[in-house]
């Protein structure tokens, strides 16, 4: 028996994000922004943190959430099939659920905006995410600083693409963060795909 053909798999490229240029057109920009308008805000948590306060260390932000109904199924939509062409493009991953609402997102120069390094994956249903899509929704003159990046550890830092309507998708248990924005109002928002565990 070859027991080297046995264990033989597939590799893929785990530490690797995919990013679409220009993903949304400015006609779908502009419906987001007007109809997102309609939602309550809410102040950014951390997974598994009392959701009665803030670290503002870690997080400081406000959020939305956009509910999974008849009226933005055309964004959910449009987001998986992202998910699954940057999945079948670098992971392999066994992904078929996205069971959370997008989260929109404000980060306010006035309020030091940010998001500190971290994972999206945690207990509870966030155990359930593979796949992070993340949608720049603010042009680059609205805001400074902000920038996404991504860490794969040691000296391995990537920068992720800037620009209103780009889309972002990585690995979930990669680290990344929102650095703080200095001026103006950045604007985004990001779905979890996943399913099982990791398999």
């Amino acid at each position: 028996m070859n027991f080297q053909n046995i264990f033989v798999q597939p590799e893929n490229d785990p530490q690797n994000y995919y990013w679409f240029d220009k993903g949304f057109t400015a006609e779908e920009l502009d419906k987001i922004s007007r109809e997102v308008g309609n939602l309550p805000f809410e102040k950014a948590t951390t997974i598994g943190a009392d959701t009665s306060s803030t670290d503002k260390k870690v997080r400081s932000s406000n959020i939305k959430w956009i509910p999974q109904s008849q009226e933005w199924s055309w964004l959910y939509d449009k987001l998986t099939a992202m998910s699954t062409e940057a999945n079948t493009a670098l992971w392999g991953f066994d992904l078929y659920s996205a069971p959370e609402s997008i989260q929109y997102t404000e980060y306010y120069a006035a309020e030091g905006g940010h998001y500190a390094w971290h994972q999206d994956i945690g207990n509870g249903i966030a155990s359930r995410r593979k796949v992070s899509i993340t949608v720049q929704l603010s042009d680059d003159t609205e805001y400074e600083g902000g920038d996404l990046e991504l860490w794969g550890g040691g000296e391995w830092i990537r920068q992720a693409p800037r620009g209103k309507g780009n889309v972002v998708v990585f690995p979930s248990y990669l680290m990344h963060r929102v650095k703080p924005v200095t001026k103006g109002t950045r604007k985004s928002f990001v779905l979890w795909v996943g399913g099982q565990h990791y398999k």
